[in-house]
């Protein structure tokens, strides 16, 4: 390879591992043409598989201020630069493998970690980020309904002149807790979505609890 050739591939690497929220490094001995092409369409378009040359790969990485373990760059490689979700791209991987044993998967980089083979595949064992948000979405629209209901029986009894229930208070604070458990605490986009929900319900509380402390005319 000439070398401005090696120039623009260790430049265009160094890229690939700059823009990846993860890396991982395989190794294709044995896999048909027709195979990576598989692989490649399994992975998706937000991840890039690349066959590489190790030195240039152990070089771009340097320049990316990723950290290689030189037992990554040992025989053909090929890398997988993740931009979209490293969860779903990790279950490619290990689905592609289960029919095509001779992938081997090396271990890679995630979040700016080293991360071993067992460690991907545990990672490839856990709920998409998708997933995880279709739930908490499901279980926030859930509570709020029930919290809008609550509101309306306690808003009726106080227009009678009823004294406000207790339990009232305590219903919403049950539902409040049900989008505590709804979202397992994988990924910090999901957590922060459970907390931005539990502000209106702690907002409607005061509000009960006013509504309670005033006599209803």
């Amino acid at each position: 390879m000439a070398r401005s050739d090696k120039e623009t591939a260790v430049a265009e690497l160094t890229e690939d591992f700059r823009s990846a929220s993860a890396t991982v490094l395989t190794e294709y001995r044995g896999l048909t043409v027709a195979s990576m092409k598989e692989l490649r369409r399994s992975l998706g378009t937000d991840t890039k598989y690349s066959v590489v040359k190790n030195t240039l790969t152990k070089i771009a990485a340097k320049n990316a201020g990723v950290d290689l373990s030189d037992d990554l760059l040992v025989g053909p490689s090929a890398v997988a630069f993740i931009k979209g979700d490293p969860i779903d791209a990790a279950k490619s991987l290990k689905n592609f493998q289960k029919e095509h044993p001779l992938l081997v998967i090396k271990g890679g980089v995630f979040d700016g970690k080293s991360v071993s083979t067992a460690e991907i595949m545990k990672l490839a064992d856990l709920e998409s980020r998708e997933v995880l948000l279709s739930k908490l979405a499901g279980a926030m629209k859930g509570t709020m309904a029930k919290a809008a209901r609550t509101f309306d029986a306690l808003r009726i009894k106080l227009e009678e002149g009823a004294p406000a229930a207790a339990p009232v208070v305590e219903a919403v604070s049950a539902e409040a807790d049900v989008v505590a458990e709804a979202a397992p605490a994988a990924e910090a986009p999901v957590e922060t979505a459970a907390e931005a929900v539990e502000t209106p319900v702690v907002e409607a509380e005061a509000v009960v609890a006013e509504a309670t402390e005033t006599p209803a005319e």
